[in-house]
C-alpha cells in the first residue's frame, strides 16, 4: 500500500524518530490498565508506541487517505479502535467509556481549539501533546511574561502544565518551519473555577486579553458595560487595582473578578 503524502492543508508533519516517539509515549505514563485516545495518528508511528504501553488505543483521524493504511496495519489488533472524523466533533470521554489519557501530534493550524476541546469535563487524567514551541511557551508562561496570554490563563486555571522537551524541525517529514515541543497537561485537583464558571471565565479571560494594553478598570467597563462606580466596586470586591493590565493577573485574580461581578448590580 502506497504511503500517503503529508497534506499541507491539514497541517501534517509526521514525526519519524523512534527514540523521540518512545520518549513521548513514556511521558504519558500509560499502563495496560489505561485507555489512550490519540489525536491524529497519521501513519501510526506514535500509535505503535502507545500500543506497546497501553491497554487500549482509540485513534481519531481526519485524513481519509490515511484510514486504509491504519486499518490494514492493525486489522488483527483488538486493542486498537480507529475513529474517522474531526476530533473537535468527538465526545472524547464517551469514546473512552471511562477514565482515559490523551496524546497527539496536534496540527499546528488548530492547536488551540483542540486544547480547549480536550479541557471539557470529564477531562483526561493526563494529556501529552506535541505542539509548536511557541504554543508550548504560551501554555506554561507565568503572569507578566512575554508569552503570557489567554491560553496560559485558561489552561493554568484548570490544569498543571509542563513543558517537557523540545523537538527539532528536522525530526519531522516534511520538516515544519518552526520548532516543536512536548507539553504535559494534568488536571488540577483544585481548579480555580467551578464547572459552572468555566465558560464565563473563558470569555472573561479572552475578552480581557483582547484589551491587554488597557488598564483593568477600562477593560471591565468595556466587557461588562459598567459605569465607573460599578467597575470600581468590582475591583474593590476582587481586591485588585484598576490601574494594572490583564497581562499581570494570574488565574486566581480573574476568578476573583468573575465572582465579584456577580455581586455588583
Amino acid at each position: 500500500m502506497e504511503t500517503p503524502r503529508a497534506k499541507k492543508r491539514l497541517g501534517q508533519h509526521f514525526l519519524t524518530d523512534a527514540r523521540l516517539l518512545g520518549r513521548i509515549a513514556d511521558t504519558l505514563g500509560a499502563t495496560r490498565d489505561d485507555t489512550v485516545i490519540e489525536i491524529g495518528p497519521g501513519r501510526g508511528a506514535l500509535t505503535a508506541q502507545l500500543l506497546e504501553r497501553a491497554g487500549r488505543v482509540i485513534a481519531i483521524e481526519l485524513d481519509r487517505d490515511l484510514i486504509p493504511l491504519l486499518r490494514e496495519r492493525w486489522k488483527d489488533e483488538p486493542r486498537f479502535t480507529l475513529i474517522e472524523g474531526d476530533v473537535l466533533e468527538q465526545d472524547l470521554a464517551a469514546l473512552a467509556g471511562g477514565p482515559y489519557l490523551l496524546a497527539g501530534n496536534v496540527p499546528y493550524n488548530i492547536t488551540t481549539p483542540i486544547l480547549f476541546h480536550a479541557m471539557r469535563r470529564p477531562r483526561p487524567a493526563r494529556a501529552v501533546y506535541l505542539v509548536q514551541k511557541e504554543v508550548a511557551d504560551r501554555i506554561v508562561a507565568p503572569p507578566d511574561g512575554d508569552d503570557y496570554g489567554a491560553l496560559s490563563v485558561n489552561v493554568q486555571a484548570l490544569a498543571r502544565a509542563e513543558l517537557l522537551f523540545g523537538v527539532a524541525a528536522r525530526a519531522f517529514k516534511p520538516p515544519p518551519k518552526v520548532e516543536s515541543a512536548v507539553v504535559r497537561i494534568t488536571p488540577r485537583t483544585d481548579p480555580v473555577v467551578r464547572e459552572d464558571e468555566e465558560e464565563p471565565f473563558r470569555l472573561l479571560v479572552q475578552g480581557a486579553f483582547g484589551l491587554r494594553r488597557k488598564q483593568l478598570r477600562r477593560v471591565l467597563r468595556t466587557l461588562w458595560s459598567l459605569d465607573a462606580e460599578q467597575a470600581d466596586a468590582v475591583l474593590a470586591r476582587a481586591g485588585l487595582s484598576g490601574d494594572v493590565r490583564p497581562e499581570v493577573l494570574g488565574a486566581e485574580a480573574f476568578a476573583a473578578l468573575l465572582r465579584a461581578r456577580s455581586t455588583v448590580g
